[in-house]
This record gives C-alpha cells, sequence and structure tokens, in this order.
C-alpha cells in the first residue's frame, strides 16, 4: 500500500512569519526515514500505511505544541493498494507525457 500524504501545519498565533515553526517540522521528516519533498505550500511525504502516515501529522503537531497555542492543519491522503513510490512516479508519468517541468 502506498499513503501518499500533503500537509501544512502552522501556529497561527505567532505573527506573519512562521518559518521557524515550519522548520521544526521539517526538521523531524530530516532525521526520520520517511520520503519527503518540501513545496512552497506544504509537505508531502508517503508511507506504507495510514496509521504511519498519521502518526507523523500527530509527531508534527507535537513539535509546535509546547509553546504555540494555536495551530492550522491541512491534510490530505491518497491511499492506494499495491502501488509505491508513487512520489516520484507520479510526476515521472507526468513529464514522460508532457516533457520536463
Amino acid at each position: 500500500m502506498s499513503v501518499l500524504v500533503e500537509f501544512a501545519m502552522f501556529p497561527t498565533d505567532k505573527g506573519e512569519s512562521v518559518s521557524p515553526y515550519v522548520s521544526r517540522i521539517l526538521k523531524m521528516f530530516q532525521e526520520g526515514d520517511v520520503p519527503y519533498q518540501l513545496t512552497a505550500m506544504g509537505t508531502i511525504f508517503e508511507t506504507e500505511t495510514v496509521r504511519e502516515a498519521l502518526r507523523l501529522i500527530e509527531d508534527a503537531y507535537e513539535w509546535l505544541e509546547p509553546d504555540c497555542g494555536r495551530v492550522y492543519a491541512t491534510v490530505t491522503l491518497d491511499i492506494r493498494k499495491g502501488k509505491g513510490d508513487r512520489m516520484k512516479g507520479k510526476v515521472a508519468s507526468i513529464v514522460k507525457k508532457i516533457g520536463p517541468v
């Protein structure tokens, strides 16, 4: 199974720039073994189970919770049985059809 997750999480009570807080979450991914990709509007990662994906979302919140009074998050899941490495595969499929992006 492949669970592709696109999510954004940040505090809403820390002013206009929240990159120091978002960086905490990215540090969590850097220290882990889950493939991820930072985008301008969020982070994409891929796991083998829904449980693992949700655990990572909870872990991300725990990096912010100690000093953030309000946290906003969006989460999108694409769950597919029988496939893997879709984070790269989905992009490669489009590039094959239209050329480099």
